[in-house]
């Protein structure tokens, strides 16, 4: 991708500042999808996703009618303020859409998950069903 010549026209930009513009030093990042982790113990799955920059109030987490877990995440970057003086030579928009809809096991408690964001990643705790064994008391009689 090459960019307009009044981009390259300054002679006072170094040459370095000038291989910003080339696709070989800077190539263009396509969107993907964040990394996702889920972690399993004997108490609970735990979901974690990647969310660098993202606030608590980027996210929406819920259960659909199906019963899956579903994970949207949007932001937008917007900058309203005009620099009269400068003009752009490189200008990139920031906008951030993701949603990723995860099957539940069976055992998952889906009234006791809980969702929070730190240091730039969501977790989702999801507690297993405690299943209380039936404790069985009798009298056994000795023939």
């Amino acid at each position: 991708m090459k960019y307009p010549t009044y981009a390259r026209r300054n002679e006072w930009l170094p040459t370095v500042f000038n291989d910003l513009f080339e696709d070989t030093f800077m190539p263009r990042i396509s969107s993907t999808a964040p990394a996702i982790n889920v972690k399993e113990d004997d108490k609970q799955y735990v979901v974690e996703l990647a969310a660098p920059g993202m606030k608590k109030e980027d996210f929406d987490v819920n259960i659909n009618h199906e019963g899956n877990l579903v994970i949207k995440m949007e932001r937008k970057a917007e900058s309203n303020e005009e620099d009269k003086k400068a003009r752009y030579l490189r200008r990139e928009f920031s906008y951030t859409k993701y949603e990723q809809t995860l099957i539940l096991p069976e055992d998952v408690d889906k009234e006791k998950i809980a969702a929070r964001v730190a240091d730039g990643v969501l977790t989702v705790d999801l507690p297993k069903i405690v299943k209380e064994e039936a404790k069985v008391a009798r009298q056994i009689t000795v023939g």
